[in-house]
């Protein structure tokens, strides 16, 4: 599977910077509330892109992000042109290495405090610098302060709940029992998003496999069958932490939400789900030879059951019957096809071969347009949707992409390697041209030959 990834730098760092402040834009936040809140993500660490340090955020930079997400979504996150102001360049290796010193003795000293002892004892000269420099050149190094607050005891725990049906949808993968296909022991992933508000079960399934891929495509079959929601509320595996998830929901306004490593409290919703799921089904599957009938005893245990059984952490209602609220909420995302598509495009860069074939996702394509042969070109196609035909962008044209029928080639005639253009025929009339007579003519001091 080819990965879906960022267009280029800008937009990888502007899902990092979404990552963050997403959440909060999509909040109806209090007078007051928005500032409480960036100041605690300025006391976080994150992980900016390529870097293999952490770093904390100032409050202004979250807050012109935050304004800048809610204006104009991505792409007012993407990161101006680059600068080199900031980086600390004016400073001496013998500076910098006193700078590191002094941060690694008093780690609680700040960076005006540290710059203007300096400035005073004579070792840094005035305006040289300033504190927002040496701050980040101390983020740059490994540094950077660590927040006081970060050693105070956790906070106390509350239970909580999305304010309606389709605001927030929760997605896991419970292990099943193993099924013995063909005398081999083949593992079971079960598979499912279940929304916050309703507790009602949006998608299902049993595969094999617990990967991206496996999660995407639940989750197009969701967003088709019930539309969007306004965020996801994951764990920190692998299948939630690829960056095809995270490009899709930030190009379908999803918020993409992690737990707290090693905090399973904190998917409480979702872990009392398996457990009902696993005392009123998996335990009891029996002797089942396929995936097929796993999945449709998934269905009826929903259908049958769970959806029509009463809550306690619904006060007694039904799921089903919290869920058909967001039929008439006017709040819910309805999202189309064709955004779903778009969402999920991806574009390569691929070499066309000599025989004017290239590869995608494993199946061979071939080009009507020989002189493309041995070029390098940018394909575009749909990471989920294999009814959408691929197609090449070259130099702003289009070209279409069909697979490759080498016994219907092997019959057709060979279409020309470009088209007919009267620019390359061949000359009606003998051009002359001679490179060695002209040097010649110009070493003897002749004047040029003029051909009638």
């Amino acid at each position: 599977m080819t990965v879906l990834k960022p267009k280029d730098r800008a937009e990888e760092v502007a899902l990092f910077r979404a990552e963050i402040i997403g959440g909060l834009a999509r909040q109806d936040l209090a007078r007051g509330e928005l500032r409480t809140a960036l100041r605690e993500l300025s006391r976080k660490r994150f992980r900016p892109p390529d870097s293999k340090k952490t770093r904390t955020l100032s409050l202004p930079t979250l807050e012109r992000w935050y304004y800048r997400y809610r204006k104009g979504g991505l792409d007012a996150l993407r990161p101006d042109a680059r600068s080199d102001r900031g980086h600390a360049h004016a400073l001496t290796p013998e500076q910098r290495t006193l700078l590191c010193d002094i941060r690694r003795e008093h780690p609680n000293a700040s960076a005006s405090l540290i710059l203007r002892t300096l400035v005073a004892d004579g070792r840094l000269e005035k305006d040289a610098v300033s504190a927002h420099t040496v701050r980040r050149f101390f983020v740059d190094e490994g540094l950077d302060r660590v927040p006081l607050r970060d050693a105070v005891s956790s906070k106390t725990r509350l239970r909580w709940q999305a304010d309606r049906p389709g605001a927030l949808w929760h997605a896991d993968v419970c292990y099943g029992p193993n099924l013995v296909i063909d005398g081999q022991s083949r593992s079971v992933r079960v598979h499912a998003l279940l929304d916050d508000a309703s507790r009602f079960v949006v998608a299902i399934e049993a595969r094999h496999s617990e990967m991206e891929m496996d999660m995407l495509e639940l989750l197009v079959r969701a967003l088709r069958r019930y539309g969007a929601p306004d965020a996801l509320y994951l764990d920190n595996g692998s299948t939630y932490r690829g960056e095809a998830l995270q490009l899709c929901c930030e190009r379908l306004s999803i918020t993409l939400l992690h737990a707290r490593p090693y905090d399973a409290p904190a998917r409480g919703k979702m872990e009392r789900f398996w457990r009902s799921l696993r005392e009123g089904c998996l335990d009891h599957l029996g002797s089942i030879g396929s995936l097929h009938d796993i999945n449709v005893r998934l269905c009826a245990y929903l259908d049958q059951h769970y959806h029509r059984a009463p809550h306690g952490g619904l006060l007694g209602r039904t799921p089903a019957v919290a869920w058909e609220e967001i039929e008439r909420n006017p709040a819910a995302r309805a999202i189309t096809q064709e955004q779903i598509q778009q969402a999920f495009t991806v574009t390569e860069r691929r070499r066309v071969r000599r025989d004017t074939t290239l590869s995608i996702a494993g199946q061979d394509f071939e080009l009507d347009q020989g002189f493309l042969a041995g070029r390098v070109v940018t394909v575009t196609r749909c990471l989920i949707d294999a009814s959408v035909a691929p197609f090449v962008l070259h130099e702003t044209q289009r070209f279409a992409l069909r697979p490759v029928d080498p016994i219907h080639n092997a019959r057709r005639q060979r279409p020309p390697r470009r088209p007919k253009d009267q620019s390359l025929a061949n000359p009606t009339t003998p051009v002359p041209f001679d490179p060695t007579g002209a040097l010649l003519d110009r070493a003897a001091g002749r004047s040029p030959r003029k051909e009638s």
